[in-house]
């Protein structure tokens, strides 16, 4: 297995138990998710570039939240049409997007 160059992490509100319920599952967390894997996968960046749905990060009025390592940039009231600026501008650009950044 090869690491990735960068991790997207997607708050999708999972709970251990599996269920997923919260705010960042109500505001469309998991279609955030499945619109990073479809732009990486448009893009060719499968082997470079993962993305993981994770449970809260606790912050839930900035949700849906989306975190990228490994610089550690974090961002709030992300949306499905953010997703493909996120992509351009800080992943395949290397500049964050400063307006979603918390």
């Amino acid at each position: 297995m090869n690491k990735p160059e960068k991790h997207i992490f997607v708050c999708t509100s999972s709970r251990p138990t599996g269920q997923q319920k919260g705010m960042c599952h109500t505001k469309e967390g998991v279609d955030i998710m499945m619109k990073f894997l479809e732009e990486i996968e448009d893009r060719d960046l499968g082997g470079s570039v993962f993305v993981s749905n994770t449970g809260c990060f606790g912050i839930c009025e900035k949700g849906p939240v989306v975190v990228v390592y490994p610089e550690n940039i974090w961002y709030g009231q992300v949306t499905a049409d953010d997703v493909e600026e996120i992509m351009e501008s800080h992943i395949e650009g290397g500049s964050p997007v400063t307006r979603l950044e918390i």
